[in-house]
């Protein structure tokens, strides 16, 4: 038999679910509030200058994700700001750059993602293992602060004993940094945890290098084959199963 000690789980696509009209609309209210930032203090820049900062800073974050490390959230709006005019960040006046910031954040609760089919069923179902339960995110364009408001929002921030962030550690998947140190928090070992993501590649093949359990949720298709998860679930309504599937297996 199997000793589960913890299981951690991917947000975004695997408890939340996204999709490329809610990120548009997220991007559309953060160059809005920048733009409405910058012009009260004299600044003018148009909305194709804008977003093409935006993109460079998408881009420069995502080089550093390859490096298998993120920017802080403060770090990333500076990115953003200085793309619009070199050094722009420290020629605004005191306050204007907490302003871009907050304009930055609060538009992912403009257009929040939905919970999951099965998430909360699936967290309570672990909850009654009596399991440790963590979540292990990297974080993209909106920071851990705001998604521990939606969690608690949604009632579901009770359910985690740990929440790992990307840019609040710097970190993020599929470095197996980012899973040992949340292993670390949680005080489990990495052969005793399952970890349950929808990516190839920063879930399964992250949490297989970390020595983890994998559980995919979803499908593989249309992404590159770099590991194999050691089990596979159509959603979320399907963890308790193989939780027991898992538990019951030799090490």
């Amino acid at each position: 038999m199997r000793n589960i000690q913890a299981v951690t789980f991917d947000l975004w696509q695997t408890l939340v679910m996204d999709d490329r009209e809610l990120g548009r609309s997220r991007t559309r209210l953060r160059l809005e509030g920048t733009s409405n930032a910058l012009s009260d203090v004299g600044y003018s820049f148009t909305m194709d200058h804008l977003q093409d900062a935006y993109r460079a800073c998408y881009r420069i974050c995502r080089s550093r994700h390859k490096e298998g490390k993120d920017y802080s959230f403060h770090d990333q709006v500076a990115i953003f700001v200085d793309g619009i005019k070199p050094g722009l960040g420290k020629l605004l006046p005191t306050g204007v750059m907490d302003i871009i910031s907050h304009c930055y954040a609060e538009a992912f609760f403009d257009f929040p993602p939905v919970i999951a089919v099965g998430a909360r069923e699936a967290l309570q179902s672990v909850k009654n293992r009596g399991y440790l339960i963590g979540l292990i995110s990297n974080t993209g364009m909106t920071p851990g602060i705001l998604f521990r408001r939606f969690l608690c929002s949604e009632d579901l921030l009770q359910f985690f004993h740990v929440l790992t962030f990307s840019d609040e550690v710097e970190l993020c998947k599929p470095s197996t940094q980012i899973f040992d140190l949340t292993l670390k928090s949680l005080g489990a070992s990495a052969e005793n945890t399952v970890h349950v993501g929808d990516h190839i590649k920063n879930d399964i093949l992250g949490a297989n290098q970390a020595g983890m359990i994998s559980i995919l949720v979803g499908s593989a298709e249309g992404q590159e084959k770099l590991a194999e998860p050691h089990l596979n679930i159509g959603d979320l309504h399907g963890l308790p199963q193989a939780l027991d599937k898992l538990a019951e297996m030799t090490d």
